[in-house]
């Protein structure tokens, strides 16, 4: 002190003292409420220990999904920790009560809602995604033009591998807000061709040959549901046949069956003689065309 009394004037040196044991005195005050709040923060991490493995192990007895169970240990984590965090903010600072923290914590959530919109609202949806549970990991889904198998559901986006093998990660938001289409959310699925035959063929001749060409291949599934073999249009060179069958629901297998009933069907007609026209074009030359002899002379 005599130092700072060279150095400093008498007055800013008395003040500086007061401060200084003031601090300290403070210090002594809320070593306590200070050691309280730590004793309380252990305990809530152990509270929010022992709630995420009573959340595993009913997860795992109910067979809930690893991504759903993660969500709720969030939750509850979440939940424990900013109780836990009050308390020990009311502990150490008495003035503070929780009515006040929860009106600061409110208005500070309503600001960083504004800033990060975006991620609480692809938050939430995911979180009513993985409740609600539309569609599941390994389904093929179709939505805005991403179409694929369901790799992942976490509560920001959901991982859609094309067929094509390229991953698009899908905001949950997008797939809350717009039309999903499920493809395998059933066994099986329906195809269809549209298949013409000439206007000179018989109609019902060639609707029982198509049915049985359709009806023998192995990937049609006629024990679900019937076959459908329809006259559907005039076209412009041949009388249109659209032909229904039901196979299994995966992209692979529309794509299969498709190639086998192409095949039956174009096999049948051949054998049973019935025309699949195709265009004839004729080349009509209006001014005269010279015409030479092949060593070029007349």
């Amino acid at each position: 002190m005599d130092e700072l009394d060279e150095v400093l004037p008498p007055e800013v040196t008395a003040t500086l003292t007061e401060q200084l044991a003031g601090w300290a005195d403070g210090a002594v005050t809320l070593a306590p409420r200070i050691g309280v709040a730590l004793v309380l923060l252990g305990l809530t991490a152990l509270v929010a220990w022992m709630a995420g493995q009573v959340l595993t192990r009913l997860g795992r007895r109910t067979r809930l999904r690893r991504n759903l169970v993660d969500v709720l240990r969030l939750v509850s984590n979440t939940a424990i920790w900013l109780t836990g965090l009050l308390i020990a903010v009311t502990v150490v600072f008495p003035t503070i009560t929780p009515g006040r923290a929860l009106t600061t914590l409110g208005l500070g959530s309503v600001a960083i809602g504004f800033a990060f919109k975006d991620t609480f609202e692809n938050f939430l949806a995911g979180i009513l995604i993985l409740l609600r549970e539309p569609f599941r990991i390994d389904d093929t889904i179709e939505c805005e033009g991403a179409e694929g198998r369901v790799e992942a559901i976490t509560i920001r986006d959901t991982h859609i591998r094309q067929t094509d093998g390229q991953l698009v990660v899908v905001p949950n938001a997008q797939l809350f807000h717009n039309p999903v289409t499920v493809r395998t959310d059933q066994q099986f699925r329906r195809a269809s061709i549209i298949c013409g035959v000439a206007y000179g063929e018989d109609v019902d001749e060639a609707r029982a040959v198509i049915e049985k060409a359709v009806r023998a291949v192995d990937l049609v599934r006629d024990d679900v549901r019937d076959i459908q073999v329809f006259a559907h249009a005039f076209g412009a060179s041949s009388i249109d046949f659209e032909v229904t069958w039901w196979t299994g629901s995966l992209p692979v297998d529309i794509r299969a069956s498709r190639d086998q009933v192409v095949a039956a069907v174009k096999r049948a007609l051949d054998e049973a003689g019935i025309e699949i026209p195709f265009p004839y074009r004729t080349l009509t030359v209006n001014a005269p065309v010279p015409i030479r002899s092949v060593d070029g002379q007349g």
